[in-house]
């Protein structure tokens, strides 16, 4: 269609104003309440109407959201350092584009876990489950020379927020992290705000949390004068089956971010890691997990991810297998490869309700780190418990909401098969862990929404 007959056809169409909509729709209701019928509140307090004009866009900024060269992920734990160099292969054989390394303990041989790998192609991340330091060396001495890309993604402040203490003490901790600075890796310091999703935070307290969390690691390092060093945080998110929130969440977290950023007048880089959360996950008819995480690999790529990391649907209770993670994978890659979800950089900005979302976040999210910040930072109130009381807070909301069905987990709390049996299938505790400690404060703890029914139907079987 040429212009000029375009220009003629939408001519015909005069435009409708958000007002004229609403009266329309009023007229329909027949006396109903617009409000009470057709907007909606989440639980994070935003409001959903029925429909969006351009009207909405008014006075918003859009950003950037997905973008065209995000990565397949995979996350292998190395507690053995053959088997670890093993599995990689095997994944980067079928499609695996950046490796995730989860090392347990601190006898990890870097040789042999990055034995032929291409370390100019392959991104490499680590999640060290204890604060590395002679092993840095090691890891520095067998990339010197080599362009690489390595991430250590060392998160001393989310260490104390899951296991209650920090890896050594306050003080030691933050030596340790300046020195990893000095390494000239590509990214040091992560932001794991996984653990916000998984424990029931909702989405405002998410962005909020985890910008008070990075927050603390940019003042600490101002003080020391070695924030010059920092180029890259990398953000951990879990993504939550609400499909278009989600999205929105991604495209927040970056608008926060640039904004914190130009009050320092720096140009730090947010890479942001996604992953699909645990909290929605299930035992029973675990095959909508697959469902579940397919919604959730979409909304992290279309908000903007770099990195997609894929979860087998049996992760909860099943050990590593090869079918599970094929499958996994799979996901993944038909996403890339055959949805064309690699071939368009910005397939959800400028739809109105996306980026009404995206603001609305945004500014909660902003109002939520700016009370942190007035009331003595996030390490203050996370050691005064008052983070821990928040997400617990909004934890029992959603728990109440699925236990009384008004969030619906297809097979388990809805839609039940009573044929369903899974006492037999179980290789690894699906349910949390109770291990008394001490600690220096209250962790936080991950769970499911699905644990306490999932525990009733195990016993009935």
């Amino acid at each position: 269609m040429s212009e000029k007959k375009g220009k003629l056809l939408f001519d015909e169409f005069p435009p409708v104003s958000s007002k004229a909509w609403k009266q329309k729709i009023q007229y329909d209701l027949k006396g109903l309440d617009y409000n009470e019928k057709l907007v909606w509140e989440s639980r994070e307090g935003i409001h959903v109407k029925p429909f969006y004009h351009n009207e909405d866009l008014e006075n918003l900024t859009p950003v950037a959201g997905a973008v065209a060269d995000w990565r397949i992920g995979q996350s292998i734990f190395a507690g053995n350092s053959e088997k670890a160099n093993k599995r990689a292969h095997n994944f980067l054989n079928k499609g695996v584009e950046t490796l995730y390394f989860i090392v347990p303990k601190e006898e990890i041989n870097f040789e042999i876990l990055l034995k032929d790998i291409d370390l100019e192609v392959v991104p490499i991340s680590f999640q060290f489950n204890f604060l590395p330091t002679n092993d840095l060396s090691a890891l520095i001495k067998l990339v010197q020379g080599r362009n690489s890309n390595i991430y250590l993604n060392i998160d001393i402040i989310g260490n104390l927020a899951r296991n209650g203490n920090w890896y050594y003490n306050l003080k030691k901790d933050h030596q340790l992290l300046e020195e990893s600075l000095k390494s000239n890796f590509n990214q040091i310091i992560s932001v794991d705000t996984t653990l916000y999703e998984n424990a029931g935070a909702d989405i405002v307290q998410q962005l909020g949390f985890g910008l008070g969390h990075a927050h603390e690691y940019i003042n600490h390092l101002s003080e020391r004068e070695t924030l010059s060093r920092l180029r890259n945080v990398t953000f951990k998110v879990a993504l939550g089956g609400n499909y278009f929130f989600e999205i929105a969440k991604i495209k927040a977290l970056r608008i926060l971010w640039n904004s914190l950023m130009k009050e320092y007048g720096l140009k730090i880089e947010c890479l942001i890691v996604a992953e699909p959360s645990h909290r929605n996950k299930t035992l029973y008819d675990y095959n909508m997990n697959m469902v579940r995480t397919s919604t959730e690999y979409m909304s992290g790529i279309l908000g903007g991810a770099n990195v997609i990391l894929n979860q087998p649907y049996d992760t909860i209770y099943h050990k590593d297998n090869d079918f599970s993670s094929r499958i996994a994978l799979n996901q993944l890659l038909i996403l890339k490869e055959e949805a064309y979800f690699d071939k368009v950089s910005n397939a959800a900005d400028g739809a109105y309700y996306m980026e009404s979302l995206t603001q609305q976040m945004a500014d909660k999210a902003l109002v939520l780190f700016k009370d942190i910040e007035k009331k003595g930072g996030f390490l203050k109130l996370l050691k005064n418990h008052t983070i821990q009381k928040k997400i617990k807070e909004s934890a029992e909301r959603q728990q109440e909401q699925f236990n009384h069905g008004d969030e619906v987990l297809v097979g388990t709390n809805n839609y039940k098969n009573p044929s369903d049996v899974m006492k037999h299938e179980l290789e690894l505790y699906p349910f949390v862990k109770n291990r008394p400690r001490k600690t220096l404060i209250e962790p936080i703890i991950e769970s499911r929404l699905a644990e306490v029914l999932e525990q009733k139907r195990l016993e009935d079987e």
